[in-house]
């Protein structure tokens, strides 16, 4: 399994950094450099505790569709989520929400584990990753961003 964690400080309350980073439309947003959109979305618009998406985004030239259920909803501390369906074997974001002197540490923690066993693990070590850990990255500025204006 591979596993990283990113951390941003935010200048807003855990309840605003918690409450944008669950939101589904800035979701999409953040993720509209690879054309993510929202296939199926969860009930009125909001995740809730065991809400069910659908992704469709382009990655590496490729069209991929991504299911995926937010549960451990406890705000403003933390949700996580995790792939039902889709391209990796296993794949979970927990995001955990604290106080901070400047406002709000977010946490990100990515764990995933690529298909076809050991050439999926050959492939996470030497890109996946690293492509990886750039996408959240990136997904987080927008985040930020959007927050601190």
């Amino acid at each position: 399994m591979a596993q990283f964690t990113l951390e941003r400080v935010i200048r807003m309350t855990p309840a605003e950094v918690f409450s944008a980073s669950i939101d589904p439309a800035l979701h999409v947003e953040s993720m509209a450099r690879y054309g993510e959109i929202m296939v199926e979305g969860p009930a009125g618009g909001v995740f809730t505790e065991g809400s069910t998406v659908t992704w469709r985004a382009r990655h590496f030239g490729l069209p991929f569709h991504l299911t995926s259920t937010v549960f451990d909803i406890d705000p403003p501390h933390r949700f996580r989520d995790r792939q039902t369906k889709g391209p990796f074997a296993e794949f979970q974001h927990e995001h955990v929400f604290d106080e901070h002197p400047q406002g709000t540490l977010m946490r990100d923690t990515i764990t995933f584990r690529s298909p076809l066993g050991p050439i999926g693990t050959i492939v996470d070590r030497l890109f996946m990753r690293a492509y990886m850990r750039r996408l959240i990255d990136e997904r987080n500025a927008v985040l930020q961003a959007y927050l601190e204006g």
